[in-house]
């Protein structure tokens, strides 16, 4: 039989029994007041009548007591119930007329309270067999509400035994079976003999399970074999890889990660990786995420007798488990990229940048020394040609002795040889230094400088010379890219726990391609006229930073620039 047929078998029984409960219970209680009301509206209102006439008859004399007296005669002769009590009424009329002409017969009286008792005598009798009545229709009415009552209360009982358990079991026990198929027990199975839903269920169970295990057994040594290959290409990899998983247990490493660790393979898999970072200070830098910069810093790491360089990379796995939307971490794998050849090219090239750099300041010096001896007069005299070779051999040579000042700075913040001179400063200083220096570049373009700069600003503690320079660095690129006779604009204010420093000019602007990238080395603006090597703004941003600072630039083509920065107050 099928569930939904017992359900409705089983409630529509009970309700059934509930029905004639209530039809039996209503017509027993409507009897026996049935019952009752024919006791007070039969018998109890003509002995009230009775009573009545026997008070009024000892005072026939009186004009009232007969008046009462002939209104309950005449209520009586209109409420004759009972078998014979007419007779007895009847003959009380009679007398009660004679009675009403010789008031003092003594004789009428005493027959008038025979006719009345009598009546009295007929109802009463009748009030005790309709009481008998009543009394017999109350118990039969009670063993029908007990019987149907019992009867409805034993179908409950096992509708509430039974019932649940037939839909409760089964569901506990399919429950566990898809619990021992969640954990790979692919060879349970579900038995349900009846033919009902949980039947059909039990076989789609069935043949689901079986189809998993067959799945399992066919797939179980393609599965290893891939586990094993995927095991010897992370064996064969170069560089260092470390997997961990959601809870930070080690579940794969290298044999590279292992030799630069110092570690064995059992030593480390299966090992919690915080637990195993307190006795080893290379898993404890690895695993430990840096609070200073999401940028990427070089690991310097001595191991097997030399030095190498590596790069750290996080890669976070993540998976959207069958049946949900969300995707889950299940944990994550460390690289560490080796990079040493490229730190050993980079630091030749710095080398080679900075000795370079160092031997060209020299002959430049010299060279600016002999124009300024030929430009002396007591030299001798020059001839206008001479003169404007002169001036380009001294534009020549300030920009070469521009240049390698650049690339000696550059090579110092590369080697980490940068020296700050940490100071509290007013930042109207530094404006005003910046100012001053540039301002015969301004005035040769007739370009005026608008200062913005409260003399009431905190200080900022910063090395005065390198943001100075940065500054200067700004308002050069501003006025070289602004037209004549335009406005460049130096503002500095407060912004929160910051002094933000800025320079804004009317130029073209910088498309949003570049502007991400105009900090970089070397890099200049496409279509821009090439008068520099593309470090100023690099070095800036390096000066900047070195001193807890932000740099970067807002701009629109044809809306003009604005670098900032800014400085801890």
């Amino acid at each position: 039989m099928k569930i939904k047929t017992k359900l409705n078998l089983g409630v529509g029984l009970l309700f059934v029994m509930i029905m004639i409960l209530a039809i039996t219970s209503s017509f027993y209680v409507f009897s026996i007041k049935k019952d009752t009301q024919n006791i007070l509206q039969a018998n109890y209102i003509t002995l009230e009548y009775s009573r009545n006439m026997l008070n009024a008859l000892d005072n026939m004399d009186e004009a009232q007591s007969v008046a009462f007296f002939e209104a309950n005669l005449k209520k009586q002769l209109s409420n004759i119930t009972e078998k014979g009590e007419d007779k007895p009424t009847l003959a009380l009329e009679q007398n009660f007329m004679r009675l009403k002409s010789n008031p003092v017969d003594e004789s009428l009286k005493s027959q008038i309270r025979r006719n009345i008792f009598e009546i009295m005598k007929l109802n009463m009798n009748a009030i005790k067999q309709k009481s008998d009545i009543a009394n017999q229709t109350a118990e039969t009415g009670n063993i029908w509400i007990a019987v149907t009552g019992t009867f409805c209360f034993l179908i409950a009982f096992n509708l509430l035994i039974n019932l649940p358990n037939n839909i409760a079991n089964p569901i506990r026990e399919l429950s566990s079976s898809i619990r021992q198929i969640a954990n790979r027990n692919y060879s349970e199975r579900v038995n349900f003999g009846n033919q009902n839903e949980f039947g059909d269920l039990a076989r789609s169970f069935n043949t689901m399970a079986e189809k998993l295990e067959e799945y399992h057994n066919s797939n179980l040594y393609k599965l290893s074999f891939e586990k094993k290959r995927l095991e010897t290409l992370i064996n064969n990899m170069n560089d260092p890889i470390i997997g961990l998983d959601n809870e930070g247990v080690i579940l794969f490493v290298n044999d590279e990660a292992l030799r630069i660790m110092g570690l064995k393979s059992d030593e480390a898999i299966g090992r919690q990786a915080a637990e195993l970072a307190q006795r080893n200070d290379l898993l404890k830098s690895l695993i430990v995420n840096s609070l200073e910069s999401d940028k990427p810093h070089p690991m310097k790491i001595f191991a097997n007798g030399k030095e190498s360089y590596f790069e750290k990379e996080v890669v976070t796995i993540t998976i959207k488990p069958t049946g949900e939307e969300q995707t889950i971490t299940i944990g994550e794998v460390i690289i560490l990229r080796n990079i040493t050849v490229f730190k050993e090219l980079d630091f030749a090239k710095t080398h080679f940048i900075a000795t370079v750099s160092h031997e060209l300041k020299t002959p430049i010096s010299s060279i600016k020394l002999g124009l300024q001896l030929l430009e002396n007069k007591q030299t001798g005299a020059i001839n206008p040609e001479q003169q404007q070779l002169i001036d380009g051999i001294k534009d020549d040579s300030q920009r070469l002795l521009k240049i390698t000042g650049e690339l000696l700075e550059l090579s110092q913040l590369e080697t980490g040889n940068i020296q700050l001179t940490m100071e509290k400063t007013p930042p109207s200083d530094i404006v005003r230094y910046a100012v001053e220096a540039v301002k015969v570049q301004a005035e040769q373009k007739r370009i005026r400088l608008v200062v913005d700069c409260s003399p009431d600003l905190p200080e900022v503690k910063a090395d005065t010379e390198k943001t100075a320079w940065v500054m200067i660095n700004f308002l050069t690129n501003a006025i070289r890219y602004s037209p004549e006779e335009d406005t460049v604009t130096v503002r500095a204010e407060k912004r929160d726990k910051n002094i933000w420093f800025s320079v804004a000019d009317k130029g073209k602007g910088i498309d949003t391609r570049y502007q991400a990238r105009v900090f970089d080395k070397y890099f200049q603006i496409p279509g821009s006229p090439k008068t520099g090597t593309g470090l100023g703004l690099a070095i800036s941003k390096e000066f900047i930073e070195a001193q807890n600072g932000t740099i970067g630039v807002e701009s629109a083509l044809g809306m003009g620039s604005t670098f900032y920065f800014s400085l801890p107050a």
